[in-house]
């Protein structure tokens, strides 16, 4: 095994021109061919009006240009115009399409490493980014503690780009807890979906991350991490 190449902290990974930039998730809507509903497998209002007349919240983990969010803004206020709906966006960059039509949408430029909401989420959805985050594990653990009870979490999510400290995947360990928190892989669209209450503990130190990992499964550049195992160091 070879050892870890050299690993950026928060900080420095998120100002890497792979992870701050411009383009990741500007042009995905709510529904329709690039959209949402069709790298989840559903549509994410829908799964919002299935809970009402109670209030509902999305939280949108990574939102990009926040086209979706915009989207559903718009439908709620069309559709539900009565309904208690709060929609939360959050991305590094800030490039947003718009700026919000009603109190229902809140946008936020903000790292995703450090912000938390001031409420749980009938809905949290990371569409395609948490190839760019630094502690992906902490992140999914963060997202799943987010959630109601009986509600969804839907991120996409490569456990490839898990590592040892020796470069060695950590892919199986990931597994084992995702299955041990009956939190469900689907390894063809690459996507974890869990209902709340859900509670993953994965026994991992963060260490670091490479941003030169190259293309993940999308073709694009992503971000591989490093982690030591229930505190130990493995050495190759």
């Amino acid at each position: 095994m070879t050892a870890a190449p050299h690993l950026l902290d928060h900080a420095a990974l998120e100002r890497s021109s792979v992870v701050a930039n411009n383009a990741m998730n500007r042009g995905r809507g709510l529904t329709g061919v690039n959209s949402y509903a069709r790298d989840l497998g559903f549509d994410p209002v829908a799964r919002l009006v299935q809970r009402l007349p109670a209030p509902v919240t999305w939280i949108d983990v990574c939102c990009g240009a926040g086209r979706a969010l915009l989207e559903a803004e718009s439908r709620c206020a069309a559709d539900h115009p009565d309904a208690d709906v709060t929609l939360l966006g959050i991305d590094l960059v800030g490039y947003f399409q718009s700026p919000p039509r009603t109190p229902r949408l809140h946008l936020h430029t903000a790292s995703a490493h450090d912000w938390r909401p001031d409420r749980t989420a009938d809905l949290v959805t990371c569409v395609h980014g948490l190839h760019y985050i630094g502690d992906k594990l902490g992140l999914l653990t963060a997202m799943a503690g987010w959630l109601t009870p009986g509600g969804t979490l839907a991120a996409h999510f490569d456990p490839a780009a898990v590592r040892h400290r020796d470069g060695s995947s950590a892919a199986r360990e990931v597994h084992a807890e995702l299955r041990r928190a009956e939190i469900a892989y689907d390894a063809r669209k690459h996507l974890v979906t869990a209902t709340g209450p859900a509670s993953p503990h994965f026994p991992a130190t963060y260490l670091g991350a490479d941003d030169t990992a190259g293309p993940g499964y999308t073709g694009q550049p992503a971000v591989t991490s490093y982690y030591d195992w229930c505190g130990l160091t493995r050495i190759g």
